[in-house]
């Protein structure tokens, strides 16, 4: 079973300033680019009304921004603190004045930097926190907090944002990885990170962003909720046949052998303190071992069990992924109304190198939930921020080139 494709460079968008507005704000692994979603939402909009738009697997909160600048109401959900943290403050016009006077304030504590000025120094909460930092780094980043602890409330997150970013750019941890990989014994002998100045950086690449985030719309029009979509939506916050159409971008595949957003995101989280910080990757898609099949495939059948036969354990990673990634597009689908639409911004990743093709898999799924395929819409990744290479076999020292091509799957519901 397969289903239409259809390469467009349209979509490549090879020289788009990815960047703009709140966009700019804050990295996070396998991003959308905003391109992406504006063009869906000019382009494949449904017949008949586009008020409530909803992302599922918000990520960065790139549709959530899209949707704000259009002046759509928008939902997202998702499992992880920090990506929550990211939409919410990306999504939320702050008073340009307090926020001038906040950067004020801070660049006056920092001129005045005494470390023996510096209130909490316990940092247990970060696990192996001298491995991961020197001592003065520790006490400068806690200075922070301690000057962000103080401005007025409505607008410490917008701070604490870019804080955010600081924590893991002055660890110890290697450049261009999503996972924990701590800097070798060269490159830490030339290591001398900027605390303050790494952070006043953010400050003003973001003041930059908000302020041309702010010339449009002025209402907060995105909510970002933590549900777990594979396992229940609640209808009090989003009621059955309420959205008008999902945008996203979901995991390929889970995150402990893909895209690694627990061990990015851990960083922050165990910064801030954001709940199961230590924990993340088993909460995700596939973070948790099943034997059981819950879903039926022709679409990639014969791909799974090829898997299987090479590799048993890896076959039940992927299925206890697919198996949540069905669940999720179940609970999904209930809340598209009729002639509401989906476009899924997927990858096909490699399994003991076998493709498996999860557009055929999301358009399978979702016609199994009463909606038919228009169009699969195949892109290049000329800028997305993905590891260069990653392990299909998951053996040490074995790596293949990532995807280059991103599948956008649209769908309509009967």
């Amino acid at each position: 079973m397969a289903y239409d494709r259809k390469i467009d460079d349209v979509w490549s968008f090879r020289t788009a300033d990815t960047k703009e507005f709140t966009h700019c704000y804050h990295n996070y692994p396998a991003m959308m680019i905003p391109q992406v979603a504006r063009r869906l939402l000019d382009v494949y909009a449904p017949a008949g009304k586009l008020e409530l738009v909803l992302d599922p697997y918000v990520g960065s909160g790139t549709t959530l921004v899209e949707s704000s600048l259009k002046g759509i109401r928008s939902i997202g959900i998702d499992l992880n603190p920090l990506a929550r943290f990211i939409s919410k403050v990306k999504t939320t016009h702050y008073d340009l004045n307090l926020i001038t006077k906040g950067i004020a304030y801070i660049v006056t504590g920092i001129i005045l930097y005494n470390p023996a000025d510096v209130i909490n120094t316990d940092f247990s909460r970060i696990s192996n926190s001298t491995f991961w930092y020197t001592e003065e780094t520790l006490y400068k980043l806690s200075y922070i907090s301690q000057l962000i602890s103080r401005l007025d409330h409505s607008i410490q997150d917008f701070f604490l944002l870019c804080l955010s970013e600081t924590v893991r750019e002055v660890s110890f941890t290697r450049n261009g990885e999503f996972k924990r990989y701590k800097m070798s014994e060269k490159q830490l002998e030339k290591f001398n990170p900027d605390v303050f100045n790494t952070f006043e950086k953010k400050v003003q690449r973001n003041l930059k962003g908000l302020e041309a985030f702010n010339v449009t719309d002025d209402r907060d029009l995105a909510e970002v909720y933590d549900f777990n979509s594979s396992k229940c939506i609640p209808s009090d916050i989003i009621a059955e046949g309420s959205v008008d159409m999902v945008v996203t971008s979901p995991p390929y595949g889970d995150s402990h052998t893909t895209v690694a957003y627990g061990q990015f995101s851990r960083w922050a989280n165990e910064w801030f303190n954001f709940d199961n910080a230590k924990t993340l990757d088993r909460l995700l898609m596939g973070g948790v071992i099943s034997k059981e099949v819950r879903f039926r495939t022709e679409s990639i059948h014969s791909e799974l069990e090829s898997i299987k036969e090479q590799d048993e354990k890896r076959y039940y990673e992927v299925i206890s992924f697919l198996n949540d990634y069905w669940d999720s597009i179940q609970n999904v689908a209930k809340l598209i109304r009729k002639g509401g639409r989906v476009c899924y911004v997927v990858g096909n990743r490699r399994v003991k190198n076998i493709q498996i093709n999860l557009d055929y898999f999301t358009a399978e799924m979702f016609e199994k939930c009463g909606f038919v395929h228009e169009i699969t819409i195949v892109r290049e990744i000329p800028n997305k921020r993905m590891p260069s290479k990653n392990s299909p076999t998951n053996k040490t020292g074995e790596t293949a080139v990532t995807m280059t091509n991103e599948y956008i799957v649209i769908l309509t519901k009967k």
